[in-house]
């Protein structure tokens, strides 16, 4: 069989593929309705409000750096190897949409998880400094991506010279801390890479505490993880608990000193729950910390855009506006119905449609952000 090409790959989306790499079928999603009322006064509401401000997506993978050099990953994810990195059309869709800072992030499990019925696991262990070589590789894709129009956020006044440079912003973090590998020397090693938020987990079970999706193992924070949640404070790394296990959560947030975040994560409600979500209690207790949560767009429980933005009020009416954010996992998310940074004009519109001043609108879409970074790195 002749390995089809990514250019054809990308032409034949819409229907069934079968690859050279292991006969993979995969059929692509539909792209989920809007849910929305969308005309001209709304998208240019939106596109002014965005021009005006600093919007911010505090979670996401845009153009899926992580697959460059992967090795001995899931044949279930050679959709991904086909499809290939496309970070330039991620930078074009940033600026057309109104975005000027996302988060691009290492994924330090990719090359050990398997796709289920029940998500995404773990199918093996890491090898020997698997973890850690795999970081290497990736960091090195994500810094060939600076350029003349691509800046490097260290710090928030980077953000504001971001915008005044009318430049795309890209905010180095690390989601799940394997590649650390227990030694902390290494987390100087990435600070003076870039990398200046850390997922503390993803879908491994790690030297640091428990993930939301495995059954207990450490039953808290680690020795380790309390080690490590002292050194990211005295060094301004933002601590993300996106993925934490409730026990893990509880006992970083004793040990914290600064304000820490949930990057991408819905909050339970009744009958809309799933081992992803979180308790309005953990939500609250992150606001207290003077953190935030980034509202994750995800197709679980979700089926539209306004479903996503139903979220985002729900959310401000638990936890208040000023630690709501947006995390939208964008280009790494399972069905999501914010899939598109050109979206960001509509959703933006939308908010002030329902109401929210542009003050509050502004603080959902980054303000809150900038705010919070400012007191991790103080």
């Amino acid at each position: 069989m002749k390995k089809m090409n990514r250019r054809k790959f990308l032409l034949t989306t819409s229907g069934i593929l079968i690859t050279a790499g292991g006969l993979t079928w995969y059929k692509m999603s539909k792209k989920p309705p809007l849910g929305i009322a969308v005309d001209d006064e709304l998208i240019q509401s939106g596109q002014k409000l965005l021009n005006q401000i600093i919007a911010i997506d505090i979670h996401a993978h845009p153009g899926r750096s992580f697959v460059e050099g992967a090795k001995d990953i899931d044949f279930k994810f050679n959709y991904y190897e086909l499809i290939g990195r496309f970070e330039d059309k991620a930078f074009a869709d940033m600026r057309k949409g109104g975005v000027t800072v996302s988060t691009f992030s290492t994924v330090s499990d990719y090359q050990i998880l398997t796709l289920g019925k029940n998500g995404l696991s773990v199918r093996r262990e890491f090898k020997p400094n698997e973890a850690w070589n795999s970081y290497q590789t990736q960091i090195k894709t994500l810094k060939s991506l600076i350029s003349d129009d691509v800046k490097l956020i260290l710090n928030p006044d980077d953000i504001y010279q971001t915008k005044k440079e009318n430049k795309i912003g890209t905010l180095f973090s690390a989601e799940g801390s394997d590649f650390l590998q227990g030694d902390l020397d290494k987390l100087d090693t990435c600070y003076e890479d870039g990398i200046r938020c850390i997922t503390l987990m993803h879908y491994h079970v790690n030297k640091v505490g428990d993930i939301q999706t495995h059954a207990p193992v450490h039953k808290s924070l680690t020795p380790f993880g309390i080690s490590l949640i002292k050194k990211m404070n005295q060094k301004g790394i933002i601590i993300d608990l996106a993925h934490a296990h409730k026990q893990t959560l509880t006992k970083a947030l004793g040990i914290t000193q600064k304000p820490v975040m949930i990057s991408h994560a819905l909050i339970r409600h009744g009958k809309f729950d799933h081992p992803r979500f979180i308790d309005l209690e953990d939500a609250k207790r992150v606001a207290q910390t003077g953190g935030i949560v980034g509202v994750w767009p995800a197709g679980l429980g979700l089926h539209t855009l306004s479903d996503y933005i139903d979220q985002i009020f729900r959310q401000i009416d638990d936890i208040g506006i000023d630690h709501v954010a947006l995390g939208t996992d964008m280009d790494a998310n399972y069905k999501p119905v914010f899939y598109n940074y050109t979206q960001a004009p509509i959703l933006a519109g939308t908010l002030l449609k329902r109401g929210l001043s542009q003050e509050e609108a502004a603080k959902i879409l980054g303000g809150n952000f900038i705010r919070f970074f400012n007191e991790v790195v103080s």
